[in-house]
Order: C-alpha cells, then sequence, then structure tokens
C-alpha cells in the first residue's frame, strides 16, 4: 500500500472513530501526533491530545448525537488527505460555550446540520493537523446564533 493510501486509511478511521456517530477518544491518542493542531472556523484552534479530547468531549455533552460522515471519497496527495463532509446534531445537553460567536444556554433542542472540507497533514503515520472549512453560518443560523439576512 503507497503512502497516500495508507494516510487514507487513517483519516477514514479517524473520521469514523473521532468524528462519528459513536466516538473513541481513544483515537487520538492512537491517529494524532502529540501537538495535533485541530482548527475550523465555529472554534478556537485546539491543540494537543489533551485540548483536542477536552474539546470533543463537551461538544459530544452539548450535543450527544453528533455524528459527521464523509459526503465523498477522500483525495490524497503526499501528506496531505482532503475529505468533504456533512453531519451536525441536536442541542440536548448543557450550556455550550465553545463557538466564537456566542454561547447556547442548556438544552435548546436546536439541530445544526452543516457541511465543508477539511484538510488534514500526516506525518509519520499520525495527523499532525486538520483543517476545516465548514459552512459555520448556516450552522449558527441554525441554533440562533447570528440571524439570517433578510
Amino acid at each position: 500500500m503507497g503512502q497516500e493510501q495508507t494516510n487514507k486509511a487513517i483519516v477514514g478511521q479517524w473520521f469514523t472513530k473521532f468524528w462519528g456517530k459513536e466516538c473513541d477518544l481513544s483515537v487520538v491518542d492512537e491517529l494524532a501526533s502529540p501537538d495535533m493542531l485541530l482548527k475550523y472556523s465555529l472554534h478556537a484552534p485546539r491543540r494537543g491530545h489533551d485540548d483536542i479530547k477536552a474539546f470533543m468531549t463537551d461538544f459530544r455533552k452539548a450535543f450527544p448525537n453528533l455524528n459527521f460522515w464523509g459526503a465523498a471519497d477522500l483525495i490524497a496527495e503526499g501528506d496531505y488527505v482532503v475529505g468533504r463532509w456533512e453531519g451536525g446534531g441536536t442541542h440536548s445537553g448543557p450550556a455550550f460555550s465553545d463557538f466564537l460567536v456566542g454561547s447556547l444556554p442548556a438544552a435548546t433542542g436546536r439541530k445544526m446540520h452543516f457541511t465543508g472540507t477539511t484538510v488534514l497533514k500526516l506525518k509519520d503515520g499520525k495527523i499532525i493537523e486538520e483543517i476545516g472549512l465548514d459552512d459555520g453560518v448556516t450552522a449558527l443560523q441554525q441554533l440562533g446564533l447570528i440571524k439570517a439576512a433578510g
């Protein structure tokens, strides 16, 4: 198996075990470099195993049915893997203040469903960065944190 195929397999596992319906935080220790950078427009950047695990733990407490899945085949070139995805969840848990533009009180019942594209960089079989461009405006409108233009 070539480097690109190996990298796609690693990212496929990451997407399924970290971002999928059932989160297994042990995947962070298994597949992420110790100083991995996780960066999306909706949240402050996270770095390192503990920070990334804390982010996902809080996100899933607030959105217990959180789930993201691939929307197209992964594309790999050299150290990079690109994936398109969609997903979301319902805010039925505790208050959540991780969004950069505002906070949600506990259990709003609001649903978000949005899409994005993520570029992951790997080195020596570990993910060293995950940088995503998501349709955060849609998610924030659905959650009532920003108003739609009109």
